[in-house]
């Protein structure tokens, strides 16, 4: 039977098999891990064109000896706690890591796919968030990757490790609202961004759970900056009706709070509440230590490492979809508001 390029030599790739049988590549890469959600007469179809040409997954033994661990930008203490959880899986397994960050531009991200195959990782972490084409370039190459902490949603047969943020944000605002606060502020994120959305609908669920009104003119959208924080703070706090506590997105929002009220004379937790989300190792180290909702990252990337790895094994995972929870830790930044 005749090779569909030409030549016997030449390796029958997923992105070919998906073009001839007239499916996604996703679909291809189902069929070929043995996984559901693909009918009948496709999966018969797909897996009659790999038959036909002898298609063969990559030999995992060729690539097991570096993973890679993908970055927009690499720039705070976030991404440190990241690749943590990341190394000390790898170094369990004996796999070195490569490490790309794409740049404020992205400018890396054009080269990037080629360099990655010709590395030939085990497998990808990418915390950069992907686009479906690039998605699709490392399913047709054969590298399994893992999404970290998705910022969007994701098609069902894509693999992620995130946390559970709703639940992070609702218990922040339920804390201030037990130790008595009524006028609770939110620095949230972008609203485009997943987790971020996520957590600002759990903290107006705890205040309609409390029977506290909303009040839109509490929430402030800015992004996940220390300086972004500390415009945001100065603008609430020289309000007439100021709040008496402020959730942040972020712990780098935080520590922006933290700055504004002390240029406003203000006191940390005397006369402003304060709860981040992340709880980064300067969380502890602030002045007073910061209440925080924890964000296991290191946890996550761990989780994330070993699902990417056991994929680049051949191993079928029922769950490809990981959520780890949060939990609040309560410091010295919170307090009962001040009575007046």
């Amino acid at each position: 039977m005749s090779h569909p390029r030409g030549d016997p030599s030449t390796p029958v790739t997923i992105a070919y098999i998906a073009e001839s049988a007239g499916v996604s590549i996703p679909t291809v890469s189902k069929v070929i891990n043995g996984r559901r959600g693909v009918a009948a007469g496709t999966r018969a179809r797909v897996e009659a064109l790999i038959d036909r040409y002898g298609y063969r997954r990559p030999a995992p033994s060729a690539r097991r000896t570096t993973m890679e661990l993908v970055f927009d930008e690499l720039e705070d203490m976030w991404g440190t706690e990241i690749i943590r959880g990341v190394e000390r899986v790898a170094r369990q397994h004996q796999m070195g890591v490569v490490l790309t960050e794409f740049g404020p531009e992205r400018n890396a991200i054009h080269y990037w796919i080629d360099d990655t195959v010709s590395r030939r990782p085990a497998c990808v972490v990418t915390v950069a968030q992907l686009s479906e084409e690039q998605r699709n370039q490392l399913r047709a190459k054969g590298i399994p990757f893992v999404v970290f902490d998705p910022t969007t949603e994701l098609p069902d047969d894509v693999p992620f490790v995130g946390a559970t943020n709703w639940s992070g944000g609702r218990s922040a605002t339920r804390h201030l609202i037990e130790l008595g606060h009524r006028r609770i502020a939110m620095i949230g994120g972008p609203d485009h961004v997943l987790c971020c959305r996520a957590r600002l609908d759990g903290h107006r669920s705890a205040l309609d759970a409390a029977g506290l009104p909303p009040d839109d003119a509490l929430i402030v959208r800015t992004d996940l900056t220390r300086e972004d924080g500390h415009a945001a703070a100065l603008d609430l706090l020289q309000r007439p009706q100021p709040p008496t506590a402020i959730f942040t997105c972020n712990d780098l929002q935080a520590l922006g709070v933290y700055q504004a009220a002390r240029q406003l004379g203000q006191r940390i937790p005397a006369d402003l509440s304060v709860v981040g989300f992340d709880d980064l190792p300067i969380a502890a180290l602030m002045d007073p230590p910061m209440t925080t909702v924890r964000q296991p990252l290191t946890e996550m990337a761990a989780a994330a490492t070993e699902l990417a790895l056991a994929l680049g094994r051949g191993e079928d995972r029922p769950q490809i979809g990981l959520e780890l929870a949060t939990t609040l830790t309560v410091r010295e930044s919170t307090a009962a508001p001040a009575r007046k």
